[in-house]
């Protein structure tokens, strides 16, 4: 069973590769745009995620979860030099949040408690880039956000154990990921009317 697991963990982290290759040229072509404060937020809650996983024995499941946080950092950095210049009040409303969200992680000290403060706080993260995304859907690169809920739904068939605390932040990224996918697609056809 573990030689599946690993196997579909694998491929999800191969798809997850790409998506990224995609992204990191679409952002040196000045195609894409990231907002700093999503990716930014998304290595944080990576980061969280991925912990909390690994210590309640997701196995192989964890990988994309793991991957996403090191690659978020790294967009993150790019972002600064080559992401979105436009910040609004509302996406540093969004950062506060998820900032007092992380205080109150640090205050519980609590896995499941994280967890869920960390799926809250990945909306609060997706927020500056709904909003971008809604006005400037251009910047964005659909295919990398399809494969990762793609992906990060592969890493809930690969976890080696299943629970609130291993399931539900990869799959509140399913749900995410495939929303900002569905709003490109819709922007992007209005804009190109």
């Amino acid at each position: 069973m573990l030689e599946y697991k690993i196997i579909i963990a694998s491929l999800a982290v191969i798809f997850s590769l790409i998506g990224y290759i995609v992204y990191i040229k679409d952002i040196f072509k000045g195609k894409t745009k990231p907002h700093a404060y999503s990716w930014l937020i998304w290595a944080i809650l990576g980061g969280i995620a991925f912990f909390a996983q690994i210590t309640h024995n997701a196995g192989p499941g964890s990988w994309v979860v793991g991957l996403a946080m090191i690659v978020s950092l790294f967009i993150f950095l790019l972002s600064l030099k080559k992401g979105e210049k436009e910040i609004t009040i509302s996406d540093s409303l969004s950062l506060v949040g998820a900032g007092f969200a992380l205080a109150l992680w640090y205050i519980t000290n609590n896995a499941l408690g994280s967890v869920i403060l960390a799926t809250i706080i990945e909306g609060f993260a997706f927020y500056p880039t709904v909003r971008k995304s809604f006005h400037k859907p251009e910047e964005e690169t659909a295919l990398m956000y399809g494969l990762a809920g793609a992906n990060f739904g592969l890493s809930i068939f690969a976890l080696e154990t299943y629970s609130t605390i291993t399931v539900l932040y990869p799959a509140a990224l399913v749900f995410m990921n495939f929303f900002l996918v569905g709003l490109l697609v819709i922007r992007k056809k209005k804009h190109a009317s």
